[in-house]
């Protein structure tokens, strides 16, 4: 079982959103997850941070459900955080914010996590 911390950008309480599907799914899979959500205290009885300037533990991998132009706002402190990678899911994908990640040496992929961990990529990816 994966001891990996994912921090989910975009994280919501409401069922029919992909970003709470891959919490769901996530947990399922025994990953520790950490929801970033400014309207949000706790989802699915995890408690939450705000934004991503409030993360006090390392994260492996950061997972966004957010648009380019609402990470464009925190792309500074997502550099910060230094994540080993960071996954842009489908709708979230943007070329100058990727190469700002990679040129500080955060890894990037453009995958679907639902769908990494339903094939049994999300370690590889």
């Amino acid at each position: 079982m994966p001891n990996t911390t994912v921090a989910i950008l975009g994280a919501s309480e409401k069922e029919d959103r992909y970003a709470n599907k891959a919490q769901l799914r996530l947990l399922k899979h025994g990953y520790t997850v950490l929801p970033i959500s400014p309207s949000s205290k706790t989802i699915m009885g995890v408690p939450a941070v705000q934004k991503i300037s409030d993360i006090q533990q390392p994260i492996d991998t950061v997972t966004l459900y957010v648009g380019p132009k609402i990470l464009a706002q925190q792309i500074t402190d997502l550099v910060k955080l230094k994540p080993r990678r960071v996954i842009f899911n489908p709708g979230t994908e943007d070329a100058a914010l990727q190469k700002q990640l990679e040129d500080a040496g955060i890894h990037t992929v453009e995958a679907c996590t639902l769908v990494l961990l339903s094939t049994d990529q999300f370690e590889k990816a």
